[in-house]
């Protein structure tokens, strides 16, 4: 019977200088999300007014996703950061590279997504190509009715509207067509 409470009375030892061990890891890791917390929304607070000073009208789709994509690294810094405060450092290390090959393998199955995107940027920041500006993309002439991050849309002279992906509209188009079609700028 000694020999069991004496297992008893070791595990509960065990287990008690655990939790004393884990204390000052788990308070600070708590005041670490504090401080994070609050450095986050500040960073976050300041770039989106400087954003949306830049990205002002139709153009704030662009001003949004940077702050974002901005606000996605920061808390997942966090939560790593936060892992490796309370003594998880492998775990942090092990979900780090496991995020970074699923984001790559994301990347490449939205890879046309992306280059709709990242046209989408270009065409919202070029002062040559906005709404209400007659164009010439793919074929397709007429009124820019508007512009997104993936697509634009352009109201043909027939009456139709044509949404047509910002990948295929950046790489080449012409702007302020004339209704004949001569006299044309290249874009």
């Amino acid at each position: 019977m000694t020999s069991i409470g004496s297992l008893i009375v070791g595990s509960f030892t065990d287990f008690l200088d655990d939790v004393v061990a884990v204390v000052p890891r788990l308070l600070s890791g708590i005041v670490f999300l504090v401080l994070a917390y609050v450095t986050v929304r500040v960073v976050l607070a300041v770039v989106r007014s400087s954003v949306e000073r830049v990205y002002v009208g139709d153009r704030e789709l662009v001003g949004d996703l940077l702050v974002t994509l901005l606000a996605v690294f920061l808390w997942f810094g966090v939560a790593l950061t936060f892992l490796k405060v309370v003594g998880m450092g492998e775990i942090a290390a092990s979900l780090g590279t496991a995020v970074g090959f699923i984001a790559l393998g994301i990347s490449y199955a939205l890879s046309e997504m992306i280059e709709d995107t990242v046209a989408g940027v270009y065409l919202l920041r070029d002062p040559d190509f906005n709404v209400g500006y007659r164009v010439e993309a793919k074929g397709v002439t007429g009124t820019v009715a508007s512009i997104e991050l993936r697509k634009t849309r352009i109201d043909t002279d027939d009456g139709d509207r044509v949404v047509l992906a910002n990948r295929e509209i950046e790489s080449r188009w012409t702007h302020d067509v004339p209704d004949a079609g001569a006299g044309s700028d290249d874009g």
